[in-house]
């Protein structure tokens, strides 16, 4: 097994991660209310169920969380794998799936973080699992996208591209007639879709692996496909925002992005939202084909490799800044940031009334969604580029250590909780 402690390739996608940050470690936080709306932010969740089966939680990727976590936070328990977690989690029916960069593809109790099962492949597992009807679907450094029997930990099929795969699957649908927007189709038109470091967007059938059709772009896919009714969307490497029919691969349109982009889009009432290694964010009107605002801070000019969460009032994203910003939904004016002792590669997610993002200082945080104001912290002792996965009335993150490490309610208020 090839052995790999970098991020992203030669093109300086996250080049030079570390994996062993300070230990132990308080930084300081400020938060700025720089936008005149405190208005609270509410949070529109696409997410169907309240588990969180893909990246981003559903098929638009807006990172928003219909689940419910406690007031406050507790560590229930960690599991310790041997290289870096990096893989975002997903939660299905009470069973945790994580990616590690051993190669491994780990299945845990959400109650206890027991072992289920393993999974083994040729390298290191970056791409975040999806699961899809008792499958779970992955990609690993080999170009390998593996589908893996969730129960059992069985290989069902296993598809080879050319290039590396760090984008997630998303799953939609050859035919989308009579299906509701961001709810994948269950049948036999079902579709696989993700990048690769090939240069390509793929689509596989779900019931074997075979290719349904493969769309060319002019650099790397990154980060992970959106999926809005019978379009695809993808943000590249060749500068580019695509977006492509579902049904054949076909280019609908493409849309400048200014620069290349490692961020997965974001959708929502017709617009598309992607951070650029340009030092900017994104806001793209998907059927206009045109940009309809931009943020870059002008003195801090940093690439944005996190994707977006988006409610309805604001785009919080993280900055290689070390700072967490929500931006206007509407113009793209900043509403506040939050400065942490790190880069914040890892993806936001918004769940109630809160925001939830690790960063490279090693921290969980939680952030009011409405002014940015820490109401949690949690120091995991290595950085954290993962994004959180929510369900099951849990919180669930791995670390650059190794950690995977599970939040939820008290041990001593669920006993509590019964008792008269």
């Amino acid at each position: 097994m090839t052995r790999r402690f970098r991020y992203g390739a030669e093109d300086g996608f996250l080049k030079g991660r570390s994996t062993m940050l300070p230990t132990f470690c308080l930084f300081l936080i400020s938060v700025a209310q720089v936008g005149p709306d405190k208005a609270p932010l509410r949070a529109e969740a696409a997410q169907a169920s309240r588990d969180w089966p893909s990246f981003r939680g559903d098929a638009r990727l807006t990172g928003v969380s219909a689940g419910r976590l406690p007031e406050r936070l507790s560590l229930r328990w960690t599991f310790r794998a041997p290289e870096a977690i990096t893989s975002t989690a997903a939660i299905v029916d009470g069973v945790v799936y994580v990616g590690c960069d051993d190669g491994a593809l780990y299945a845990l109790s959400l109650a206890d973080g027991a072992v289920r099962w393993t999974y083994a492949t040729s390298n290191a597992i970056r791409s975040s699992p999806a699961v899809h009807r008792g499958v779970v679907y992955f990609g690993n450094d080999d170009g390998e996208l593996h589908a893996v029997d969730a129960a059992r930990g069985e290989k069902r099929w296993m598809y080879k591209t050319d290039g590396e795969i760090i984008s997630s699957v998303n799953v939609g649908s050859s035919n989308t007639s009579g299906a509701k927007d961001g709810e994948p189709s269950a049948g036999r038109d079902a579709l696989l879709f993700f990048g690769s470091y090939d240069d390509h967007l793929y689509a596989l059938r779900v019931a074997d692996g075979s290719l349904a059709w493969k769309y060319q772009t002019a650099g790397r896919v990154h980060g992970t496909p959106s999926v809005v009714g019978d379009r695809v969307l993808v943000a590249g490497c060749d500068e580019l925002l695509h977006v492509v029919a579902s049904a054949d691969g076909k280019v609908v349109r493409t849309v400048s992005l200014g620069s290349m982009s490692g961020a997965s889009a974001a959708a929502a009432d017709g617009r598309a939202y992607a951070g650029t290694y340009g030092n900017q964010v994104v806001a793209v009107d998907v059927g206009a084909g045109r940009t309809v605002w931009t943020f870059e801070d002008q003195e801090r000019p940093f690439p944005f490799l996190s994707s977006a969460a988006v409610t309805d009032k604001a785009v919080i994203v993280g900055g290689r800044d070390k700072r967490v910003r929500a931006l206007s939904i509407a113009d793209g004016k900043p509403l506040w940031e939050v400065v942490t002792g790190g880069r914040v590669d890892g993806s936001p997610v918004v769940c109630g009334t809160r925001v939830y993002v690790g960063s490279g200082d090693g921290n969980v945080y939680a952030l009011d969604v409405g002014s940015g104001r820490e109401v949690w912290r949690y120091e995991s002792g290595a950085g954290v580029s993962a994004s959180p996965a929510i369900g099951g009335n849990r919180l669930v993150i791995g670390n650059e250590d190794g950690t995977l490490l599970c939040f939820g309610e008290a041990a001593a208020a669920r006993e509590g909780a019964g008792k008269e």
